[in-house]
C-alpha cells in the first residue's frame, strides 16, 4: 500500500497512504450484496494479490519481512478490488543468522499455533495466516467454528488450530452459499484454492509450501481438473489430488 507522506506533532503523528475506496475484506464478506456482486472472479484475484505481497515480503525483501497479522481486516481493497496488505505494526525483519523468537502477537483466529510453544516467527506464520484468509474468502466467514465442530476429536489431537473436514464432506457444502460458480472454469480456480488454503494450514509448519510457490501457481494457468461436477466433489477426493492441469 503506496505511503504518502506523514504528519508529526508532539500531540499526535500520522502516516498517510493511499485511499482505499472498498475497505477491508472483513467488511465486505459481511455484506450479502457486496459478496454477490463480487462473484468468484474477483474473489480468486483476491487471493492472488495477497500471496502476490506475501511472496514479494518473504523472498524480495533483504532482510525477509514477516508481516505477522495477516487478517482480512488487514488486507484493504481499492475501486477495482484489487488487494493491499495493510497494518504493518507488529511486522518484523528476520534474522538470517539466528532464531527469531518474540511474544505470540496478532489476530486470534489467525495466528499460527506452533508460536504459542516454539515463540519463533518464520515465514511460515505468515502462510499459516493466508490459508485462513483463503478458507474465509471462500466459506464467506471465518472457518475457525465450522472445521472445529466438524471434528472436534481431530482438532484436539493436531496441533492446527482447525481440524480437516471429514473425507466424504461435499466440497459444496462449505463454500460460500451466496455466490455459485458460474463456469467450469471458475469451479476448477475455487478447488484449487481449497486445496491452496488447506496445504497453508498443514499441521506440521515444515509442510507449508513457501508462499513463492503459491503465488507462482494462481499466477499461472493451472488449476485442478475436474472430472466431475463441484457439487459431487468430496474432500477426500479433493485431498488426494496432487497436481494441476493448464
Amino acid at each position: 500500500m503506496k505511503l504518502y507522506g506523514f504528519y508529526s506533532h508532539r500531540l499526535h503523528s500520522f502516516l498517510v497512504y493511499k485511499y482505499l475506496e472498498r475497505g477491508s475484506l472483513a467488511s465486505l464478506l459481511g455484506k450479502d450484496d457486496e459478496a454477490k456482486e463480487l462473484g468468484w472472479s474477483k474473489m480468486v484475484n483476491i487471493v492472488k494479490g495477497v500471496a502476490h505481497a506475501l511472496s514479494c515480503m518473504h523472498h524480495d525483501c533483504l532482510p525477509p519481512i514477516v508481516h505477522r497479522d495477516i487478517s482480512s481486516n488487514n488486507i484493504l481493497l481499492d475501486s477495482e478490488y484489487e488487494a493491499c496488505v495493510s497494518d504493518f505494526g507488529i511486522a518484523k525483519f528476520l534474522n538470517l543468522d539466528s532464531a527469531n523468537c518474540t511474544a505470540v502477537t496478532g489476530t486470534y483466529g489467525y495466528v499460527a499455533p506452533e508460536l504459542a510453544y516454539t515463540m519463533e516467527v518464520t515465514e511460515k506464520c505468515d502462510v499459516h495466516s493466508f490459508g485462513v484468509v483463503t478458507l474465509e474468502i471462500i466459506m464467506g466467514r471465518h472457518p475457525g467454528d465450522v472445521f472445529s465442530s466438524i471434528s472436534s476429536e481431530a482438532s484436539s489431537s493436531s496441533s492446527s488450530s482447525f481440524a480437516s473436514p471429514a473425507p466424504e464432506m461435499p466440497i459444496s457444502d462449505v463454500l460460500d452459499q451466496r455466490i455459485s460458480p458460474s463456469t467450469k472454469q471458475e469451479a476448477e480456480e475455487v478447488v484449487s484454492l481449497v486445496k491452496i488454503a488447506f496445504a497453508s494450514l498443514n499441521p506440521s509448519p515444515q509442510c507449508h509450501p513457501m508462499m513463492k510457490k503459491f503465488s507462482q501457481l494462481l499466477s499461472s494457468t493451472q488449476r485442478l481438473h475436474l472430472s466431475k461436477p463441484l457439487h459431487m466433489k468430496t474432500f477426500g477426493e479433493l485431498l488426494a489430488l496432487d497436481g494441476f492441469t493448464t
